[in-house]
């Protein structure tokens, strides 16, 4: 018995050994695994960063994708990866992204999340979302010197504007439905640039993967295809003369007769960023010269120059072109030159600061029948990523641009803009929905066309009562808020002389309450959550509904202004959770401050129109509908719940009154 519980002492102490021997050995194991691994992520976040530096999106999301695997909790991480992401098409990632950005920081630290979340929206084509999140950004008053702010500021408010016009442009389609070039052109790698001459079809494609450059990118080159029994033939490359082996080539120009081609030939900067030249060949005994560099001032060292495209202005030719260089506006702007007798090219002229903005502009096509420059860019109001503008040349300068409309442009990238020879059809290219994409949705641009109005007859006038009126119907419903049992709390009155903007403000100088209330109680991220709910429902709706009923009054009055009726439909809502009769009432008040609102704006100036009997000037009619009642609430409804019952953004959100409808006519 002695020895039997020796031995087991024996065997006890081996075990303990044993046991300790193998926990050093797994912590060994855990430090070492534990240093490698930081090793490892540290190497992976360096090839990561130098790769957005070089511009390799596709490399620098993939390297961010492996960190996020590891720890997707950190906040800077989540960031970069969406920052990645965005720039790498991939739109629904990176709004997944920046929205975990959002819960937690709201704006503080990563401002521009408001931003791309608007941006990655717009080009969804969700205008209205897309509308609050560049309101939430240009509201933001902290500044941001190191993130270019004041950029972006300007930017958010031209989008604001630009989300109203897409909505604007898709109700009010301009041409036919494009027609998507079958694949004898059209492939899952970009094909752009395109022009019909006499049915062959010029145009620029990555089709050919046999040699690459340094960022392992397939050359483009300069096919063509003609069209027979209404078909197009089978592509072929222009010969070596036209294309380079180891450059890039792209952007076929003719000039009018045919007899000159200009093509642009690039070198690859980084993985995004291309440095091009002008090359330039004429059609000499029925072929096309070996191409020539164009000599300065077209040209210069350094510089990228490229899209060429003829046109002819005040009777002279002229040779409009894209490029950085000093004196432009910023990014890539377009530039033309005049083309002298003797065939040498005048200065280049910056078309303008109302063409060539901070952002790129590109893609310059002339319709000398109409003098007006058609282009793409980023940065004037448009329908997402590159739109297509026109701008007409009046008095030596080229007008306001206008945008092309629907659905010319999409919410993705539009571009490369041209008109056949013959005048009557015009061709796009672009990385919409149903183009043909290689590994992700919307990566490659694909060729478009479509019929156009006769170059010979004048253009069709604006509508601009359909624009006005049309952007009066977009801010509807409009959505008015109001805080707890106001106007004139603890009455049964169904009128008050409170107009809407008095409550607003009222309602406005109890944000610090609001702040302080809700989030009470709570901690960490929580309590940080409950603070972003309170200062977005002031911003996104309360502050959002005054904005939006500022710009009714002002498009209401330039409507009157030209003899419009306009009838007004207003609703009032109550919760089913108090006294009816009581809420009843008190929706009617509020209903009534918006007509005291309408009393009293611009020093009583629309008074004059309600419900106007003069023969030919406008009117207003003022149309109430039956009381609404919210659905069942799940908020507190306890009056010593404050925390809940009042201050609750839920609780908040349903204190409130719509203008429903709006219409027009007598």
């Amino acid at each position: 018995m002695h020895q039997l519980s020796l031995r087991k002492k024996e065997c006890a102490l081996y075990l303990c050994n044993v046991k300790k021997i193998n926990f050093f050995y797994i912590l060994f194991l855990c430090l070492a695994f534990n240093s490698f691994f930081g090793q490892s992520s540290r190497l992976v976040q360096a090839q990561a960063e130098e790769a957005m530096r070089n511009k390799d999106w596709n490399s620098a999301a993939q390297g961010y994708n492996r960190l996020y695997f590891r720890d997707s909790s950190e906040i800077s991480l989540q960031y970069n990866y969406a920052e990645a992401s965005r720039l790498n098409f991939d739109v629904n990632l990176a709004l997944r992204l920046y929205n975990k950005v959002v819960a937690i920081d709201n704006g503080k630290k990563y401002p521009l999340t408001f931003y791309w979340i608007g941006q990655l929206l717009k080009t969804k084509g969700q205008y209205k979302d897309a509308k609050k999140w560049f309101t939430k950004f240009s509201k933001i008053k902290k500044k941001y010197p190191k993130l270019n702010f004041e950029y972006y500021l300007k930017k958010s408010l031209l989008e604001v504007e630009a989300c109203d016009l897409a909505q604007l442009l898709i109700k009010n389609p301009v041409s036919p439905k494009l027609e998507h070039l079958d694949s004898i052109i059209n492939s899952r790698v970009s094909e752009y640039a395109a022009f019909e001459k006499d049915s062959t079809l010029y145009f620029s494609s990555l089709k050919d993967p046999s040699k690459k450059d340094a960022n392992n990118v397939s050359y483009n080159k300069i096919y063509k295809s003609e069209m027979k029994n209404m078909k197009w033939q089978k592509i072929k490359q222009l010969d070596t003369n036209i294309n380079a082996t180891y450059l890039h080539n792209a952007n076929t120009c003719f000039s009018a007769d045919y007899k000159q081609m200009i093509v642009s030939r690039c070198k690859e900067k980084n993985a995004g960023e291309y440095n091009c030249q002008l090359f330039i060949s004429n059609y000499v005994n029925n072929k096309w010269q070996l191409l020539e560099p164009m000599p300065e001032p077209v040209n210069q060292k350094g510089v990228n120059t490229s899209m060429p495209s003829y046109g002819e202005m005040g009777g002279k030719t002229v040779l409009f072109f894209v490029s950085n260089r000093a004196g432009g506006e910023g990014g890539l702007d377009i530039w033309y030159s005049y083309k002298n007798t003797d065939g040498t090219y005048s200065e280049p002229v910056n078309a303008g600061k109302k063409i060539n903005t901070p952002d790129d502009e590109i893609t310059p096509w002339y319709v000398n029948e109409r003098n007006t420059l058609f282009f793409s860019s980023t940065y004037h109001k448009g329908l997402g990523g590159f739109d297509i503008f026109k701008s007409e040349f009046k008095d030596s300068v080229f007008t306001e641009p206008q945008n092309a409309g629907y659905p010319i442009n999409s919410s993705y990238n539009d571009i490369y803009y041209s008109v056949n020879k013959s005048r009557d059809r015009a061709y796009l290219s672009s990385n919409r929905i149903g183009s043909y994409f290689e590994h992700k949705l919307n990566c490659c641009n694909d060729i478009y066309r479509f019929s156009i109005e006769p170059l010979s007859l004048p253009p069709a006038p604006i509508d601009t009562m359909a624009m006005l009126t049309g952007q009066m119907k977009l801010l509807v419903p409009l959505t008015l808020y109001f805080h707890n049992d106001e106007p004139d709390p603890k009455t049964k009155n169904i009128t008050t002389v409170k107009n809407y903007e008095t409550t607003y403000n009222e309602y406005k100088v109890l944000v610090p309450q609001y702040v302080s209330e809700y989030p009470k109680g709570l901690d960490g991220d929580v309590k940080e959550k409950a603070l972003n709910r309170v200062e977005n429902f002031f911003t996104d709706s309360v502050d959002a509904g005054m904005e939006d009923l500022r710009k009714f009054s002002e498009l209401l009055e330039k409507v009157l202004l030209k003899g419009e009726t306009v009838k007004i439909t207003m609703k009032g809502y109550c919760s089913p959770l108090a006294s009816t009769d009581y809420n009843v009432n008190l929706a009617k008040r509020r209903i009534s401050s918006l007509r005291n609102y309408f009393t009293e704006t611009k020093n009583g100036w629309f008074v004059k129109y309600f419900d106007n009997k003069t023969e030919g000037e406008g009117k207003i009619i003022f149309e109430d509908v039956d009381i609404g009642e919210l659905p069942a609430s799940k908020v507190s409804d306890d009056l010593k719940d404050k925390r809940n019952s009042v201050y609750n953004p839920s609780a908040a959100s349903e204190r409130k009154i719509q203008i429903i409808a709006v219409s027009f006519g007598s």
